[in-house]
């Protein structure tokens, strides 16, 4: 995103909240650093007043205060401290297309950023909507929302959990009421999301008012399989943390993720996302009950679903264990991919084609993809997040980053383009058909 918004006085919404101006970047329109909830520390959002003066929404939502990861800015090609941090992140973003007329009500998707739920933001540029926007005519709004110790984990004392998922519910009843004042139709609302982001979307779709605040879903690569079992690593990890106070200084609770996660460890598998949605905490029912809750909402949401191919491979480059398997010739990497294997199936593959055929048997409408597109000759090949540079982010944040190292750019956009067309499309309500792909790209199918 450009950093220094161009104002125009045209730029002036009028929604129920209260008068909004944005401004103009290029091939689109924004309105960005939108409060839609407010929040002490370990308390349940409420909805910000609605006010009266205009709002100035040119500056980009705050990050959730939050530790940097080396490894993942070198993969993704972000930056740590990129976007402040403040722990009133309850923030959105909207983004347009810049010949927006006023009679227009064009499809909505909202976006869930992943990130473990310890890390990432909404206004990231790595997550600039702009592409899908201007290609698509749809208008994409960006939501940040509290992660870590601050929004994912409950402890024995009382704080509550799921304050990040209560903090995205209250983002999407802001896009119902507001969003056609933007040229936004709240009757077309899509949630899509990755990781992190694409498992929150899922647990959203458990509580009753999900069918009220979106109609459509796409769930890309949710950690599904190791969303449930998880309530004595909960436990645990609620013990060690503890301690924090309302009055801890926000980074030394960050510090602290470090120390609880620690205690995670021992859960094996689990401990792959240590923080996350939790069962029998508002707003979700107990873990008995999660299926009979999806089931019910189940005929109200269309759903897109999937995964990449080598999602383990992300985390390859992190093990010199693999790396030194993986450079034993012959066999060293068909082992490598065996495990790779192994893994994606566990935590993504299996689970989510579990949570299609639910979907399809309790009478929603379901598709299912795997996504294979890589940089040629690139470690990571069709690894987590490879799909992120296909459908968010411009040249400036993915030519040349780790994930991408490889490929052209050319390439990128070539596949891209047909990728967030996909995608759009699906939100616009178009029919998929019972199977379909993108060559070298992704394939796809009803459940």
């Amino acid at each position: 995103m450009s950093s220094e918004p161009a104002l125009t006085s045209q730029l002036l919404f009028r929604p129920p909240c209260g008068p909004i101006s944005g401004w103009r970047d290029g091939d689109v329109l924004r309105a960005t650093g939108i409060p839609y909830a407010t929040a002490k520390r370990f308390q349940p959002p409420a909805p910000v007043p609605d006010w009266t003066a205009e709002f100035a929404a040119t500056s980009l939502a705050p990050a959730c205060p939050q530790a940097p990861v080396p490894f993942l800015d070198d993969v993704l090609g972000t930056k740590y401290g990129e976007l402040p941090g403040s722990e009133d992140c309850q923030n959105l973003s909207i983004t347009m297309p810049s010949d927006l007329s006023r009679d227009e009500k064009l499809p909505v998707m909202v976006w869930i950023h992943g990130g473990s739920y310890t890390t990432g933001s909404g206004d990231l540029a790595i997550f600039d909507p702009a592409r899908l926007v201007a290609e698509n005519r749809v208008i994409v709004v960006s939501v940040t929302y509290r992660l870590g110790l601050f929004g994912f984990l409950a402890t024995p004392a009382g704080r509550p959990g799921n304050l990040g998922l209560l903090d995205q519910l209250e983002a999407f009843r802001w896009v119902q009421r507001n969003i056609a004042a933007f040229g936004g139709d709240p009757g077309r609302v899509t949630a899509f999301g990755q990781s992190a982001g694409g498992d929150a979307i899922a647990h959203l779709m458990a509580t009753p008012e999900a069918p009220t605040l979106f109609q459509r879903a796409i769930i890309q690569s949710a950690p599904l399989g190791i969303t449930q079992g998880r309530a004595k690593m909960n436990h645990a990890m609620g013990i060690a943390a503890d301690g924090v106070t309302e009055q801890t200084p926000a980074m030394d609770v960050v510090a602290l993720e470090a120390q609880v996660t620690q205690v995670a460890k021992k859960f094996g598998m689990l401990a792959a996302m240590p923080f996350g949605t939790q069962y029998g905490h508002d707003p979700l029912p107990e873990e008995s009950e999660i299926e009979a809750a999806w089931n019910r909402t189940a005929p109200a949401i269309e759903v897109l679903i999937g995964h990449t191919s080598e999602e383990a491979r992300l985390f390859l480059p992190r093990s010199p264990r693999l790396m030194r398997l993986a450079g034993v010739p012959v066999v060293g990497p068909a082992a490598v991919r065996a495990i790779d294997w192994v893994v994606t199936e566990t935590v993504y593959g299996r689970a989510t084609r579990k949570f299609a055929r639910r979907h399809a048997k309790a009478g929603g409408k379901v598709h299912r993809y795997v996504l294979d597109w890589h940089a040629p000759g690139n470690i990571f090949g069709a690894a987590h997040t490879v799909d992120l540079p296909l459908l968010l982010g411009s040249k400036k944040t993915w030519d040349g980053v780790g994930l991408t190292d490889g490929a052209r750019w050319e390439d990128v956009q070539a596949a891209g383009r047909e990728l967030r067309a996909l995608w759009a499309g699906f939100a616009r309500g178009s029919d998929l058909g019972a199977a379909g792909e993108i060559p070298g790209v992704l394939r796809y199918r009803a459940a």
